[in-house]
């Protein structure tokens, strides 16, 4: 069982935002990028369903949930609070849990999943779309599909892709992750695929100059 976040303050979670938010802000124009097209999705993973409450009040809207059953629970109960995305790891018979309410997918990578998307596609959130997460670094054991697969799920997927997200080998040194979200970067443009969900607490800089258009925020917004 995950130990939950407890302690949240409100108001320290609004300054938290405002902080990341000017970071980021930063950066992208340091990068020639407009600082909108940067979406910063909370990962609610440790935070309890009655918190929700608290980072609504906080001004975050956007939030993105690893477990399907804790998605569909708070989703039921906070619903019209946020927009909500799915990003933990993609299990084909946890589809139907998370369809009703999500916006983005954020975890494809197998055809099972794309196959219980399309038989479950009558319950889908109205203008659900995925991204497929790519093994971007080719690492055994690690969820993904290889980039030279990436051609063949866009041609079977039964909603449109949006982007593509990926997680870089595990790494104390965000620099080290650079040329991972470069290579994310440069494999979505050849596909012409807009959004880039990467980067989290620990190297979303590193991400956002490399083009991420999603980033993925936890410990930083509730310490």
């Amino acid at each position: 069982m995950a130990l939950l976040k407890s302690g949240l303050s409100t108001e320290r979670i609004a300054a938290n935002l405002a902080r990341v938010r000017q970071e980021i802000d930063s950066l992208a124009t340091g990068c020639d990028r407009d600082p909108s097209d940067i979406e910063i999705l909370a990962a609610t993973k440790y935070i309890s369903i009655e918190d929700m409450d608290k980072l609504a009040q906080a001004g975050i809207t956007l939030v993105g949930e690893n477990r399907a059953q804790d998605l569909d629970a708070k989703a039921t109960r906070h619903g019209e609070s946020f927009t909500w995305d799915f990003i933990g790891q993609l299990q084909s018979r946890k589809v139907r849990l998370i369809l009703p309410h999500v916006r983005l997918i954020h975890s494809v990578a197998s055809e099972s999943a794309l196959a219980e998307i399309e038989r479950r596609l009558d319950c889908a959130r109205p203008g659900l779309s995925i991204l497929l997460e790519v093994n971007i670094a080719n690492e055994q054991g690690k969820s993904g599909i290889a980039p030279e697969q990436l051609d063949a799920f866009m041609a079977r997927s039964p909603v449109p892709v949006a982007g593509l997200m990926a997680m870089p080998p595990l790494t104390g040194v965000p620099e080290n992750s650079r040329r991972w979200f470069r290579e994310l970067r440069e494999l979505a443009h050849a596909h012409d695929l807009k959004q880039l969900s990467m980067g989290t607490t620990q190297d979303y800089p590193v991400a956002v100059a490399e083009g991420a258009t999603i980033v993925r925020i936890g410990t930083k917004l509730y310490a």
